[in-house]
C-alpha cells in the first residue's frame, strides 16, 4: 500500500469531501449487527466519523500516523497504524469492513485474505470512493477536466485507473449486493475548491518534478467571492462472503 498523503494530512482532512448520510444508511440496512467495524485506509477519518454513531466499537487503520493524528476523536473509535494487508485482528470479529477512497492503493489478494479472515460469516464488506469532480461553471469545469486528463496525464499513479473505471474493474471476489447510485453534492467556495485540488497526488507529483504550479489557470478563473455547486459520483461495491 502506498503512502502518498502523510505530508498533506491536515489539508487532506480539511479539503476532502465527505459522503452523504444516505450512503451510510443504505449500507447499514445490510449489516446484521453493529458491534464491531473496521474502517481500513481510514486516512484522517472522513468515513470513520460517519460510522461512529452506529457501531459499539470501531477500529480505524491507516499506513500514515500523520493522517490518523488529524482524525476526530470518538470514545468508541480506536485509531491504529496498520497496513491493510498485514492487520492484526482476531478471526471472524467484524460485522462490517469498509474501505473509502483507498482500495486502489492496496495489494488486492493480500487485503482480501484479511477480509475473509476477519469478517464474520454474515458480515458486510464495502468499498467506497468518488470519481472526478464536476462543477456548475462551464469554463471552470472544462479547465479542470483538461487539467485532469491532459496536463496531469503522466503524473497520476498507475492505480488511478481503477477510480476512472468507477471501481468496476477492481477484483471483487465476494457475493455482491446491488446498490443504488449516489452522488456527493456540495456548495464550495473558490478557496475550498483550490484546497481540494491541491490534495490530488498528481498535483504534488507535477510540482515536485516541474517546480511550477499547474493550478494557476484554475485560480485565474476563480474570484474570491464565488461559490460553486460541486458534484462527485460515488463509487460503491458491497458484498458478503461467498
Amino acid at each position: 500500500m502506498k503512502d502518498l498523503f502523510s505530508a498533506q494530512s491536515q489539508l487532506y482532512q480539511q479539503a476532502r469531501p465527505t459522503y452523504p448520510q444516505t450512503v451510510v444508511q443504505e449500507l447499514l440496512k445490510h449489516v446484521p449487527a453493529y458491534d464491531f467495524a473496521w474502517d481500513c485506509g481510514a486516512g484522517s477519518g472522513q468515513f470513520t466519523q460517519l460510522l461512529a454513531p452506529y457501531f459499539e466499537q470501531i477500529v480505524a487503520t491507516d499506513l500514515s500516523a500523520n493522517q490518523l493524528q488529524h482524525a476526530p476523536y470518538f470514545e468508541n473509535v480506536s485509531y491504529q497504524v496498520q497496513t491493510a494487508e498485514q492487520a492484526h485482528f482476531p478471526a471472524q470479529c467484524f460485522d462490517f469492513i469498509s474501505v473509502a477512497q483507498a482500495i486502489h492503493w492496496f495489494d488486492f489478494d493480500a487485503f482480501y485474505a484479511q477480509v475473509r479472515r476477519t469478517l464474520k460469516p454474515d458480515g458486510v464488506f464495502a468499498v467506497l470512493g468518488y470519481g472526478l469532480i464536476q462543477i456548475d461553471h462551464t469554463q471552470l469545469n472544462d479547465a479542470i477536466q483538461y487539467l485532469y486528463r491532459v496536463i496531469l496525464k503522466d503524473y497520476w499513479d498507475a492505480e488511478r485507473h481503477y477510480v476512472d473505471e468507477q471501481y468496476q474493474t477492481i477484483p471483487f471476489p465476494f457475493k455482491e449486493i446491488a446498490m443504488p447510485d449516489f452522488k456527493i453534492q456540495l456548495a464550495w467556495s473558490s478557496e475550498q475548491l483550490i484546497d481540494y485540488l491541491y490534495t490530488w497526488s498528481a498535483i504534488k507529483h507535477y510540482i515536485q518534478q516541474n517546480d511550477a504550479d499547474p493550478l494557476n489557470r484554475i485560480r485565474a478563473l476563480c474570484s474570491s467571492d464565488q461559490s460553486f455547486q460541486i458534484e462527485f459520483p460515488i463509487l460503491l461495491r458491497v458484498g458478503k462472503l461467498g
